[in-house]
């Protein structure tokens, strides 16, 4: 990747953040940890991987993309905002809102979204049925799906890793955002999954794994998963919660859905700036 368009992506990274801030401060609810930790995946996807576009979003060639870890919406939405797929103030200023369409998880009445999901284990079996149906129509778009390393505790997402890859589909990119916390502490407490890499490969899957916080870590290996003709890849992106925001959030569970009071509002933006500024001068 040029090192202008990786400043940019960067960048427009932390940005999105103060978007999500906003918009979770001003509705009084979001889940921002796992907002903050799944940025640079979204900010990839949207911005140099994927042909989606509010000008091709019906298009039947157009890839296609399922955030199963619907928790994180305000992250979703301020990309899609971002990407020109509807207002951004209109966003911030109606999200989780009486009457508003910017409901707290996905929804898809909104262009761009894809399904409805936040019922935690549903996106990689549908995705699964999405990149099938695009496989039996001989068609060259592809399917990603973004779950929480949580969200594995639920059946129906090994369903869906056998379904994939007993049909060997390479057109089907899954990311784990692996933070390691949920809501109601480590993943390795709650239901750990230790040996991830060798679990997911044992259903016939390309396993990678890549610093989830790091846009050029990624674009490697979604730029890799395209190179894999005969089977599903999954990327295990390391991240940690609340990436971005300082010392006040990160790597704290209890920030799975907490709200900024203001002191921790002006903290958090504070080191936004502080990250945007290091980029800047890279």
């Amino acid at each position: 990747m040029e090192k202008s368009k990786l400043k940019e992506l960067k960048l427009k990274a932390f940005d999105l953040r103060k978007t999500v801030v906003e918009m979770i401060v001003k509705s009084g609810g979001g889940h921002i940890g796992g907002d903050f930790s799944v940025m640079e995946t979204l900010v990839e996807l949207y911005f140099d991987q994927m042909n989606i576009s509010p000008e091709n979003k019906d298009d039947k060639d157009r890839d296609l993309f399922v955030m199963s870890k619907g928790h994180s919406v305000e992250s979703y939405y301020a990309v899609l905002a971002a990407k020109g797929f509807f207002d951004e103030k209109e966003l911030i200023n109606s999200f989780s809102r009486f009457g508003s369409k910017f409901i707290g998880h996905p929804n898809n009445e909104i262009d761009g979204v894809e399904m409805n999901s936040g019922s935690l284990g549903h996106g990689l079996p549908v995705s699964v049925g999405m990149a099938l149906a695009c496989k039996m129509d001989d068609r060259k778009n592809r399917v990603y799906v973004v779950m929480g390393d949580g969200e594995l505790a639920e059946g129906s997402v090994w369903e869906g890793f056998m379904a994939a890859g007993h049909y060997g589909l390479s057109n089907l990119c899954a990311v784990v955002d692996k933070n390691n916390l949920q809501i109601s502490g480590s993943t390795d407490d709650v239901m750990n999954h230790k040996n991830l890499k060798a679990q997911i490969e044992s259903f016939g899957w390309n396993v990678m794994e890549a610093d989830g916080n790091d846009i050029e870590a990624m674009h490697d290996a979604f730029e890799k998963a395209k190179e894999v003709k005969d089977k599903p890849s999954c990327i295990i992106a390391n991240t940690i919660k609340g990436f971005g925001g300082g010392e006040v959030m990160e790597n704290i569970y209890s920030w799975h859905h907490h709200v900024p009071n203001e002191d921790e509002y002006k903290e958090i933006m504070k080191n936004i700036d502080a990250r945007r500024e290091a980029i800047i001068n890279e």
